[in-house]
């Protein structure tokens, strides 16, 4: 058997990002993924209908353009393209014209009214700082590089969403656009961090937009897969571990599964205790989704509900943190905070000629079977009346659907993790990306800076790794 010098157990963003890492430090390394195709939770499948591709998981992706370490990576020539909608975000409302995040300040405050300027002060310092607080506000617990920044940020964000959007705005407009981007972190609006979760990403949507990849999510996977085996890394697929044994290496392995599989898998090389400690880690909510074929463009009432990829459905502030406490306490909310995203409104090649893709989402308790196929169409319909009118087909999936899809989204869980603050910033454990075993190590949405598609998780992961193990 060919042994390698440290191996990658999973192949999604964190996964490959931990790979191309090790490989840049002249490590030869094997990246082992269960499935017969790579990306981990950046997928595209034709679900519904041929010549219809729908990301699975993840569709849009600040964090992927906005990420210190894929930010160096020269993924256009391994064919990632990014795709800016002409507005990264919409939220319409009942009565009155939509809030739209616009790249451009002054255009997201002329939707915003009386809160308008108010949004222009709050935004144009971080933004004018972005590259540097990113690299902090996307890094472990530890000494930051601009602690004055992270400490003014800190002052503003550690706390509930709905005690900054009601100390900040006084307009619904205003309260809900910030609202809409907090409920992301999949939590009650009432509990902090919310807000934490929901600055970054209104930051990063004015500093480098909400962008998608050409022909899917599926697209940024398979440009990290192509710039890692162009620097001398191997991957096969179709290998499902379930014991150390059989990983190709005698030096370090870095998981890129949830804690509960990587007890499961390693066993007696681990501690008890700890195993009992990964096995404790707490998840958090679920969801139910649905894939669209459209005969056409979503009919909103708001016509300028078109400029953005990703549209935010929830009403009001306080409708959405009844949404979203719902879930998190094991219900179905009649109305639920959805999110929809319109990738080919401005990525033709999602759809055949004329017809378009729909992706729509809302937060269920963990492990629910629940159809919420209604409750979304009728939040779709309050907004876009006729919508049901253009459904040639849909694909849904219910939160055990998705831990059956990938083991890893634990309940359904697509996030890895809460994101409370016992488990922002030491998860799972207080080792984060380290184990008892030094040869084992944690490189999942489950270790710092949580969840979305930017790699950082499997960069500090190999930093880690390359610590422990310097030859």
């Amino acid at each position: 058997m060919n042994l390698f010098d440290a191996a990658v157990i999973g192949s999604g963003p964190n996964g490959l990002a931990a790979a191309i890492r090790l490989t840049q430090a002249g490590r030869s390394v094997v990246v082992l993924e269960a499935s017969d195709t790579i990306g981990g939770g950046a997928r595209t499948q034709e679900l519904t209908e041929t010549g219809f591709l729908h990301d699975v998981c993840s569709a849009i992706h600040p964090m992927g353009i906005g990420s210190p370490f894929l930010s160096t990576l020269d993924l256009e020539s391994h064919g990632l393209e990014w795709i800016h909608p002409l507005a990264p975000l919409a939220h319409p409302m009942d009565d009155g014209p939509a809030a739209l995040l616009e790249r451009d300040l002054e255009a997201t405050a002329a939707t915003l009214g009386a809160d308008g300027k108010k949004w222009v002060r709050w935004m144009k310092p971080w933004i004018d700082r972005w590259e540097g607080f990113a690299v902090d506000a996307l890094a472990p617990l530890g000494i930051p590089k601009h602690p004055i920044w992270m400490a003014s940020f800190g002052m503003q964000a550690m706390r509930s969403a709905v005690s900054l959007a009601e100390s900040r705005f006084d307009t619904p407009e205003g309260k809900a656009l910030f609202g809409g981007v907090a409920a992301h972190s999949v939590m009650p609006l009432d509990m902090t961090p919310s807000a934490a979760i929901g600055m970054m990403l209104t930051i990063a949507g004015h500093a480098v937009g909400w962008p998608l990849p050409k022909g899917g999510a599926q697209s940024i996977p398979n440009a990290l897969a192509s710039l890692f085996r162009s620097l001398g890394g191997t991957i096969q697929t179709g290998i499902r571990v379930t014991d150390l044994e059989q990983v190709p290496t005698k030096g370090p392995i870095l998981f890129e599964t949830a804690p509960a599989r990587l007890a499961d898998i390693a066993g007696n090389n681990l501690p008890l205790a700890f195993r009992k400690s990964l096995q404790n880690y707490r998840h958090g909510p679920g969801v139910f989704k649905i894939d669209y074929a459209l005969d056409g463009p979503i009919p909103w009432r708001d016509e300028t509900v078109l400029r953005a990829g990703t549209v935010h459905l929830g009403g009001t502030l306080e409708e959405m943190a009844l949404s979203e406490a719902c879930a998190w306490k094991g219900k179905h909310a009649a109305k639920p905070y959805v999110l929809v995203a319109q990738q080919s409104l401005f990525d033709p090649t999602r759809a055949p000629t004329g017809k378009h893709t729909g992706w729509a989402y809302c937060h269920v308790p963990r492990g629910s079977t629940k159809d919420m196929t209604q409750a979304i169409e009728s939040q779709i319909e309050r907004f876009a009346p006729g919508f049901k009118d253009q459904v040639l087909a849909r694909h849904t999936m219910h939160s055990l659907a998705f831990e059956t899809y990938n083991p890893n989204y634990v309940g359904g869980d697509v996030n890895g993790g809460e994101a409370t603050i016992d488990q922002l910033f030491q998860r799972p454990t207080r080792r984060t990306y380290r184990t008892p075993n030094p040869r084992i190590f944690l490189c999942s949405a489950a270790t710092p800076p949580g969840g979305g598609i930017h790699g950082m998780c499997g960069h500090h992961a190999a930093q880690a790794a390359l610590r422990h193990w310097p030859d």
